[in-house]
């Protein structure tokens, strides 16, 4: 008996993805992960930047924002292959790309210069600091748009030029323009036309800031560095082994009863009578768990911690989650296999249609890995497949 076909809820729709680095990639990707067929246009010989991060064309940044795309190596900016590229228009749903500014008319790729052969075309342009004002030409990646939208003074303090953690703000931007595009395509069942989507990460990353920017609008403060971390009553406690425990007891008062019989410290009650003295004194409060986290090693205090029903989790490092029970449960990650390059490990996508979550369609792709094929679909004739080629605007994998 033959298992049902995977949910693909966006197949038959194509989506032309004209961007680099993070932003434009990771929305097409997201969309490629519910079945659109994700064509990836990248000029011959180089591509995507971020294909040369590792030695080769095939780094491991490229692969994390390219799954389940196909790669057409052309270089559109010619006359030469405006006729492809009109094609390619002409049979897409969605096209989007990241640039500065100014810089998507000189590619030939505005909205106006696309729409006129596609009206049904969604377009989404990905910038810095949107389509002008005073910071619209600048330069801008992930940690730009995480220390303008004031989003890095809230996670790192002091002189250390040294900034922590991956990028934040790249990843909330291509989300959001992936939400863009599924409302225009939602609009344009009911409407038949098309329409231009404007995503920047200077509006994604304070859009992202709701909570903190509803406590300044309200009471006219910034929060404290740990304010939020108080309010919620939010911990990262070591053990006696190294290893890490979060806690989060948020308001409710059965969270904070049970934390303190599970590591029987009733004590602590009479120190810190109400929610209000533990949010006041939430530096003292730490400093307490922490010694009392500090005698023991986790293995000790996970089952007593899970026995009173209080919220934790014993922290992961990301080489751990392969053996997390939960992660192997929900099959979260999974493999898909290269024909050249071999095995790819990611995440399946987190959304689930009819409790499938299954994304592993396609590997990320090598550098105009499907360009015949695409052209073919085209209908583009052999001669101008071949004069393209000869002529460098055409690129294939070398294996090819």
């Amino acid at each position: 008996m033959t298992s049902p076909p995977e949910p693909q809820v966006l197949a038959g729709l194509r989506v032309l993805d004209f961007g680099s680095f993070i932003t434009a990639p990771y929305a097409a990707m997201l969309l490629a992960e519910m079945g659109a067929d994700v064509v990836k246009i990248e000029l011959p010989g180089s591509g995507d930047p971020f294909r040369a991060f590792n030695d080769g064309l095939y780094s491991s940044h490229f692969q994390a924002h390219n799954r389940n795309k196909r790669s057409l190596a052309l270089d559109y900016r010619k006359p030469e292959t405006r006729g492809v590229l009109e094609r390619l228009l002409a049979s897409a749903d969605v096209a989007l790309l990241n640039v500065r500014p100014g810089v998507e008319e000189h590619l030939g790729l505005s909205y106006g210069q696309i729409a006129q052969h596609n009206s049904r075309l969604i377009y989404c342009s990905i910038t810095g600091f949107g389509s002008s004002g005073p910071y619209a030409k600048q330069p801008a990646y992930d940690n730009v748009g995480q220390t303008v939208s004031g989003w890095l003074s809230m996670f790192h303090h002091g002189t250390d030029a040294r900034v922590a953690g991956p990028a934040i703000s790249d990843a909330i931007t291509g989300i959001f323009g992936a939400l863009g595009i599924l409302a225009a395509l939602h609009e344009r069942s009911r409407t038949g036309t098309g329409r231009k989507v404007e995503v920047s990460m200077l509006e994604s990353m304070i859009a992202f800031a709701t909570e903190p920017l509803a406590r300044l609008f309200s009471s006219g403060q910034a929060l404290d560095f740990f304010a939020r971390a108080a309010a919620s009553q939010s911990f990262i406690v070591t053990c006696a082994d190294g290893l890490r425990i979060g806690l989060h007891l948020s308001s409710p008062p059965k969270f904070w009863d049970a934390l303190l019989a599970a590591v029987g410290a009733p004590e602590l009650a009479s120190r810190y009578p109400s929610r209000a003295d533990r949010v006041r004194e939430y530096d003292e409060l730490a400093a307490d768990l922490a010694r009392i986290f500090a005698t023991q090693p986790r293995a000790y205090w996970l089952p007593l911690l899970a026995k009173h029903d209080v919220p934790f989790a014993a922290e992961n490092q990301l080489q751990d989650l392969a053996k997390d029970p939960q992660v192997r449960h929900l099959n979260i990650l999974h493999t898909t296999l290269h024909p050249t390059q071999g095995e790819v490990r990611a995440p399946h996508r987190p959304v689930r249609f009819d409790g499938s979550n299954h994304s592993n369609f396609l590997p990320p792709p090598m550098l105009g890995e499907h360009s015949f094929e695409i052209l073919q679909e085209l209908g583009v004739n052999p001669t101008e497949v071949e004069q393209l080629l000869s002529a460098g605007l055409l690129g294939i994998p070398p294996s090819e």
